[in-house]
């Protein structure tokens, strides 16, 4: 990689993991606050979730909170650790210096950190609150994430989870960056999401030119493989995993005729594709800067999902 100061040079002092502190909640201080912004949990706004009774909903903004973190504790090791391993130990089939596998491992480092006080905020919440954890797999897009790998580079899996890390990583920072900033929720969380979120912006900047100095070293067939297998990933990882969303809401009361309804409204057809694009824009400007599009039947490949090429002024 370049030998210009890259973003975990000063990994020691700055990351999370070396000198960040537990956040602990406390109920007290929260009075009347949420504890995700109602604007990021679509069906919050359906007609059938406002009519129940407000503590009905507030368990729901909880559950949801649950579902994002127990979510992150899987994509941060299943997906980006899953990638950075084989880097960091110079098993991925490519060569890559010595000071990339250190940076390589920093990642891993920050990752299980992420994880761990990802789960123990879920925990904390969950004993204060008394609304428990529901009993759901919250790992499943992470294997519709793995599985769309599997689908389009059967034979490249060691690529399949390079490219997944690099959508994750680039798409990541843009969620978190919006929850700090809203004041009606919850000082914890936000706090929590401030925390991830600084050390989320090093490795975007590393996962960007981790691709770079990726893409530079695949030949021309598995560049074209490449780039037609990334739209069905930032799908896959941008799309929202229903399951978790169908217990809470039936455990909210809803029966399952308008539960069903609910999905459908605030999640089936078109909904959120704006968002899906404004999210991926910075993974679109990597595609576009690696001269993704102009191989052939990738355009078409990313309108399939929904996402276009970048504007040149965007690039």
């Amino acid at each position: 990689m370049s030998t210009a100061p890259g973003p975990l040079d000063r990994w020691y002092e700055t990351a999370g993991v070396r000198g960040g502190v537990r956040r602990v909640f406390h109920a007290e201080a929260e009075q009347g606050r949420v504890f995700f912004p109602d604007a990021l949990v679509p069906h919050l706004a359906h007609p059938e979730v406002k009519a129940l009774a407000p503590e009905r909903v507030r368990e729901i903004s909880v559950r949801h909170l649950y579902q994002f973190l127990h979510s992150t504790t899987h994509l941060e090791t299943r997906v980006v650790n899953g990638a950075a391993e084989p880097v960091a130990n110079g098993n991925s089939g490519l060569h890559f210096p010595t000071s990339l596998r250190m940076d390589a491992f920093k990642v891993y480092c920050d990752e299980g950190y992420h994880a761990l006080y990802s789960l123990d905020l879920a925990d904390q919440v969950a004993a204060v609150t008394g609304i428990a954890v529901p009993d759901v797999d919250y790992g499943g897009f992470v294997t519709a994430l793995q599985d769309s790998g599997r689908r389009l580079l059967p034979q490249d899996p060691v690529l399949a989870g390079q490219l997944q890390a690099v959508v994750f990583e680039t798409l990541i920072t843009a969620v978190l960056n919006e929850v700090p900033q809203d004041p009606t929720v919850v000082s914890t969380v936000r706090e929590l999401m401030r925390d991830h979120a600084k050390d989320e912006g090093r490795h975007h900047r590393f996962f960007s030119a981790f691709f770079l100095e990726l893409w530079a070293r695949l030949d021309g067939r598995r560049r074209v493989l490449a780039a037609r297998a990334l739209p069905a990933m930032i799908r896959a990882a941008l799309d929202w995993d229903l399951e978790p969303v169908r217990v809470s809401l039936r455990l909210a009361g809803l029966d399952e005729e308008r539960t069903e309804a609910v999905l459908a409204d605030s999640y089936g057809g078109g909904a959120g594709l704006d968002r899906i694009q404004t999210i991926s824009r910075s993974t679109l400007r990597l595609c576009a800067q690696v001269g993704a599009f102009d191989l052939p039947g990738v355009t078409d490949a990313f309108a399939e999902f929904g996402l276009r090429a970048p504007e040149e002024s965007d690039v």
